[in-house]
Parts: C-alpha cells; structure tokens; sequence
C-alpha cells in the first residue's frame, strides 16, 4: 500500500509537469529543455517563500507566475533573437541553474520544520483519522484535477485554438493577422508555468530542495506523454490531458517497480533512459505502421478507381 501511494503521489505531480511537456512537444512541436531548469526553479522559488514564512498555498501561484516568465525568456530568445528552438532551451537551462541557487540560497535546504500544503493543521488534526494516511493523495488528485479543468477550459478558447493550430500549421494563424510568434511565447509561458508549479508541489512533498532534483525531467515528461497518448489513443471519452497524467502514474509505477525489485537506485537513471527509448522505439514503429496503411489504402483505392475506368 505504501509502495502505491508513493507511485500515485509522485504520479500526479509528475502529471502536471507532463501537462507542460505536452503543449510544448505534442501542441508546439517545440523540443524545450527549459524543464529540466523550471522545475527546480519553482521548487527553489517555494522554499525561498516559505522559509520567509509566506504561506505554503501562497507559495503555487507565485511559482507558476515565476515559471511563465521563465517560459516567455524561451521564447522571447527564439522569437525575436531567432535562436533555434533546442539552443533557445539548452541556454535557458544553462543560466536557470545559477539562478536556482541564488534564489533557493544553496544547493540543499530542508523546510522539515516549515507548514506545507501536506504538513498543516488541516491534514494533521482536522481531516479523520481514517483517511488522514491517504490525505496527501486526495490533495493531490484535487490540485491535479483542478489544473488539468483549467488546461481544457484554456484550450477550448480562442488563444488555445490558436496554440493548437500554430503547432499544426503556423501559416493559417499568419493568415488569420495574429502573429504566430507571439502564439509561441504564450504557450511556452504556460508550459514553464505548470512545470513550476509541480516543482513547488514536489519539494513540499518531499519537503527539502536539491539543486539536481530537476535533471532529466523532460525525459519523464515526454514519457508521460507518449506513453498516455499511446495507450489511450482510441478511448474518445478520455480527454489527453486525462492521458497525459495517467502516463505520469504509469511511468512512475514502472520506475518503482524496477526499484522494488531490487534495482539499486544509482541505475534508476539508467533504467529511465532505456525505458524511455523504448517507448520511443514502439511508438515510432505503431505511427510507421499506421502511416504504412493509410499508403497502401490510397494505392488500392486508385488502382480500384483504374480498373473501373477501364471497365468503362
């Protein structure tokens, strides 16, 4: 039981930052390494907040604000200095990891002794005894839901059909007199912004900050998402942002259950990357086939079309 809360825990948060991942790789087509920083960037900014006695539920948007502006110096970077989408990312990764330790003021800090969403009066006396062991998790499925109802209701107004057709063909948005760069910089801040917001959530899990917590979380994004978009490809009552965080718990579940099995946790890394190739491997070979089929369907069907020419 132990063993499945942490998965769903961990899960979820990584849900979010998978949300983020999505608009930038499903939606943009924009490879952002900015994760990798913006994640440890929010949860740098929460401790900082917090050991200055801001409180801890203050401490999500103020983080999600800081992540956007993260997002907009992406993409101000490849818009308007045409700087190529990886280098754009790679550069702002680079700085953000001085700027991490400036804001947290080292590379480790603990808030054991500090309230955080998880560590409260609410949590700790006024919820039953009952289902107070499984309060992180329902504080953690309410915050995942209330963030993924904010993404659908976004991508169902006008500035999120607009980020959803730049990435398909940014020339029908040029057309429409709306500059598609502009397009770019709002979804990458809104991007960023959530990656940040699951590093404030994460360190008030774990409730300490570590300068290296944020190394290879666009892995574990792209992850989530091709592992949601896959697997739940065909089920149409299932929104993908639904997906996408299902992804997350998946990914996650698997990671721990390489670790349960007696995997020594310096070779998670490792197991990461091989599990992220794979992934990556069978989706490309499912779009092939697919892609294949769509092929053979046309020629048999101009072939059919010739024979009936023929024929008349």
């Amino acid at each position: 039981m132990a063993l499945i809360l942490s998965v769903l825990e961990q899960g979820m948060i990584y849900g979010i930052l998978a949300l983020g991942v999505y608009i930038t790789y499903k939606i943009l087509d924009f490879p952002d390494l900015t994760v990798d920083s913006s994640f440890p960037f929010g949860a740098a900014l929460t401790v900082a907040l917090i050991g200055a006695d801001v409180p801890a539920w203050a401490s999500l948007p103020i983080s999600f604000v800081g992540g956007a502006i993260i997002g907009v110096c992406t993409g101000l970077i490849h818009v308007k200095l045409k700087v190529r989408d990886l280098l754009s990312g790679i550069i702002m990764m680079t700085g953000l990891y001085t700027i991490n330790l400036w804001v947290a003021g080292a590379g480790y800090v603990a808030i054991f002794n500090k309230k955080t969403i998880f560590n409260n009066q609410l949590m700790t006396e006024i919820l039953p005894e009952a289902i107070r062991p499984y309060g992180t998790v329902i504080l953690l499925f309410l915050i995942t839901i209330l963030v993924k109802g904010l993404l659908d209701w976004y991508m169902s107004t006008k500035s999120g059909f607009l980020l959803r057709a730049v990435g398909d063909n940014d020339t029908i948005v040029t057309s429409l007199g709306v500059d598609k760069g502009l397009v770019k910089i709002v979804g990458l801040s809104i991007a960023n912004g959530l990656v940040a917001l699951s590093g404030a959530i994460y360190v008030q899990q774990q409730r300490y900050f570590e300068i290296s917590i944020g190394t290879g979380a666009v892995v574990i994004g792209l992850a989530s998402v091709i592992i949601g978009s896959s697997l739940f490809k065909k089920i149409t009552f299932l929104k993908i942002t639904a997906s996408v965080v299902i992804g997350a718990i998946l990914y996650k579940g698997c990671v721990a259950l390489a670790m349960y099995t007696g995997v020594e946790p310096n070779a998670i890394k490792l197991i990461t990357s091989v599990l992220f190739l794979i992934i990556l491997v069978v989706s490309a070979d499912k779009n092939s086939a697919h892609k294949a089929v769509k092929v053979a369907d046309k020629k048999v069907e101009a072939i059919m079309t010739a024979e009936q020419k023929e024929e008349k």
